[in-house]
């Protein structure tokens, strides 16, 4: 089975559920942003927000509802092939909207600094330093070719944190195993509008945004 792990807009529980159950699914929907479009201006402007919400993840949602509803005839069917065919648009929207439900909540008006307690301490134990996090997830997340995400993650089986870039919209935790806290959206849409094709800009102002507490709720809660 192809799994999917979604977060809520307001909290870090998880909802696993294996597409065979998808007899009685509910149809995915778009989460509320916890903040309006304009809030993260000027670092991230209201145009921006609204065009990456209202469009670009609900299309991945949409998508997702099209394939699952698909997914579910094959199953019924017993079309292997049909099912095999179907799973890179699983992938491509499931992906999107597991990585934007969670981006969305990582992102705070109130954000920027430095995150404090347990996540901190982590920070500075894998990476030295605050500042060496900092510039390697910068490093990576400028790096990604094309489209695609950097992120923190945690190895649970490890204990520890990692730095990781995904390419297109593959999920962190679905593709490497590393359960995500933070991601950065590198996708042209996330910046072109306001910072043209200067990513290393966006790169630089979404730190002012980032959401510590909801980073360290998500730390908390995958180390139980």
């Amino acid at each position: 089975y192809f799994f999917l792990v979604f977060f809520s807009s307001r909290s870090s529980a998880k909802l696993i559920a294996p597409l065979g159950c998808l007899v009685s699914r509910q149809k995915h929907t778009l989460p509320d942003l916890p903040y309006d479009y304009g809030a993260l201006e000027p670092h991230i402007n209201a145009e921006i927000m609204q065009l990456h919400h209202s469009k670009h993840h609900a299309t991945y949602v949409n998508n997702l509802n099209v394939t699952e509803e698909k997914y579910k005839e094959a199953l019924a069917k017993g079309d292997v092939t049909a099912q095999v065919s179907l799973q890179p648009a699983l992938k491509f929207n499931g992906g999107g909207h597991i990585n934007h439900t969670i981006f969305w909540t990582n992102l705070s008006p109130n954000g920027g600094g430095e995150p404090k307690g347990e996540l901190m301490e982590a920070i500075k134990r894998d990476f030295g330093s605050f500042a060496n996090f900092k510039e390697k997830l910068t490093a990576v997340s400028v790096g990604v070719q094309g489209s695609g995400w950097g992120w923190l993650g945690y190895n649970k089986e490890q204990g520890r944190l990692q730095i990781a870039a995904c390419a297109n919209q593959d999920p962190l935790q679905g593709t490497t195993g590393l359960i995500p806290l933070l991601g950065i959206d590198v996708w042209e849409h996330a910046y072109y509008l306001q910072y043209k094709n200067v990513r290393p800009d966006y790169l630089k102002a979404i730190w002012n945004v980032i959401n510590w507490e909801n980073v360290s709720s998500r730390y908390a809660a995958c180390k139980k």
